[in-house]
């Protein structure tokens, strides 16, 4: 069978030595850039000269990707590296780069979150934790949703004795529209646990908030 009719289709590119995949659905992205070609009607464009006669498929493949997610599960991403350990200390992966798009505007807001657990037994992969942090990222979002998402996935799933949780990001739709405010953050927080007691949270903001020697 010819691999351009199999339901989903790849993409390579080659940059500098950098091979980047991408995984798209040919029935989704039409669709997509049917709307997408009559979108740019509306707001006054030429959807037919020169620069936007590709616009409409390359948008549909970027909403695609942006939204890949959708398709992700975070319970299993996590159960894939699953580890016994006897390890009851803090663990944490801070910085972790955020890219999502806001439900009610459809514009991006951009980040880091901060995700920590205390072992119970087990101990988990640490590139897991970025993963299911960008898996539940990349679906149309509201950072305090986002938040839970996480927290509670590391909990229910690795049973632990405590997670925390701490993005903070900048949404465009307010620096862009809106109020437009260029310089606001927006911080949200959740614990579980031992992180719900003060010395321990306390650890874990001032962990979070040091810098490497």
């Amino acid at each position: 069978m010819d691999n351009k009719t199999k339901k989903e289709c790849f993409e390579e590119h080659h940059l500098d030595g950098y091979e980047k995949l991408d995984l798209y659905n040919p029935a989704t992205i039409k669709k997509l850039a049917h709307h997408y070609y009559e979108i740019l009607k509306l707001i006054g464009e030429n959807p037919e000269r020169e620069g936007l006669l590709n616009t409409p498929t390359r948008v549909a493949k970027a909403m695609q990707f942006l939204t890949h997610g959708y398709d992700a599960n975070p319970e299993e991403i996590l159960r894939s590296a699953m580890f016994q350990e006897d390890y009851r200390q803090m663990v944490i992966v801070k910085d972790i780069e955020i890219y999502s798009m806001c439900e009610h505007h459809m514009i991006p807001f951009i980040g880091k979150a901060h995700v920590a657990y205390i072992p119970n037994g087990y101990i988990v992969g640490l590139s897991k934790i970025p993963r299911i942090v960008d898996a539940f990222a990349r679906r149309l979002q509201v950072q305090e949703r986002l938040t839970m998402q996480i927290k509670d996935c590391i909990q229910d799933t690795l049973k632990p004795l405590g997670v925390a949780v701490v993005i903070e990001a900048k949404h465009l739709c307010m620096s862009m529209r809106g109020i437009q405010k260029q310089n606001s953050v927006t911080t949200t927080s959740d614990f579980t646990g031992a992180f719900l007691a003060d010395k321990t949270r306390q650890e874990f903001m001032h962990l979070i908030s040091a810098k490497l020697a």
